[in-house]
């Protein structure tokens, strides 16, 4: 790996670029030119994608259905809850980078995992995990106090990410220590 060529050099090469051989006989800095807009184009499309989703997410989680209520009279409650719906779309937004950064490393790699992909989602939880609670819990301001609305939720969350860390362990550690 040392000896390689760097994939602006001649004869270098990655995953995706240089897309074509010609392409390395451009100048380098035309090249970063092509390649930045290409990726400013990419983050416009990840963008409309993005809004068009939320969009969509907005209309699952505000729907309604009436519910008769035992005096008789009939109410509309909400189908989804909340907090469920505000940590789906968290984890989701927050891992699916790593996870598409993993698969095309799969691909890449025919098939086997690589240095970045596993290391970067695991790398990721645990970012999840720590810093951005202990930043939640930083900002609250001197002499106020916030509480955890539904606990029941919140500690089914909390069970299963400690379950997920702990299978990690196991997984790592104990069965393929050395793989």
């Amino acid at each position: 790996m040392a000896g390689d060529p760097l994939i602006c050099d001649p004869g270098g090469g990655g995953l995706l670029l240089p897309l074509t051989e010609m392409e390395q006989k451009f100048e380098k800095r035309f090249r970063a030119f092509c390649y930045l807009a290409a990726l400013g184009y990419c983050f416009l499309g990840v963008s409309i994608v993005a809004d068009i989703f939320m969009s969509a997410i907005e209309a699952v989680t505000s729907k309604r259905r009436p519910t008769k209520l035992s005096c008789g009279h009939t109410v509309a409650v909400k189908v989804w809850n909340d907090t469920v719906a505000n940590l789906t779309l968290m984890a989701l937004g927050s891992s699916a980078p790593e996870i598409m950064l993993s698969v095309v490393e799969l691909f890449g790699k025919k098939m086997y995992a690589g240095d970045l992909g596993p290391s970067t989602i695991v790398g990721s939880a645990a970012f999840n995990l720590l810093v951005i609670i202990a930043v939640c819990v930083v900002v609250i301001p001197d002499g106020e106090k916030r509480s955890i609305k539904q606990p029941s939720v919140f500690l089914i969350t909390a069970a299963f990410s400690l379950f997920a860390y702990l299978w990690l362990v196991l997984i790592l550690s104990l069965i393929t220590p050395d793989v």
